[in-house]
């Protein structure tokens, strides 16, 4: 049987996996694909001062929304686990890239903070980001 602090290990593992797959399949297909497939069934996100609910809609947010040329990348640097194991939270920094309309690369950075609940099927999706 696994203690408390390898249970806490473990879960702090799966989240830090489950933010690179995120983070990897943003870099891949783009924003609106891994937010989609990241969102768990009531996930938001709040873009605008709207709070965009579900995987569909946050898909066609980003798709609606996008410039070509946008890319974000994050790394958590830190995690907490629920001592039950069923809900966590991220945050970390952030590089929001954009390219202007002189084709100039331009960097805004911050810090995201994602929350996370384990899914029936045991994935972790994120409710909130």
């Amino acid at each position: 049987m696994e203690s408390p602090t390898q249970n806490m290990a473990k879960w702090r593992s799966e989240i830090m996996a489950v933010e690179k797959k995120f983070n990897d399949l943003a870099q891949e297909k783009g924003l609106a694909v891994a937010f989609e497939k990241y969102a768990a069934p009531t996930g938001v996100i709040r873009k605008g001062g709207k709070v965009i609910q579900g995987p569909k809609a946050i898909r066609e947010w980003y798709e609606n929304d996008s410039r070509p040329g946008e890319t974000l990348t994050w790394k958590p640097d830190f995690i907490d686990v629920s001592s039950s194991g069923d809900m966590a939270y991220t945050y970390g920094g952030y590089v929001f890239t954009t390219i202007d309309s002189t084709g100039a690369k331009k960097e805004n950075t911050g810090t995201f903070h994602t929350v996370w609940k384990r899914q029936p099927d045991g994935n972790w999706k994120f409710v909130w980001d």
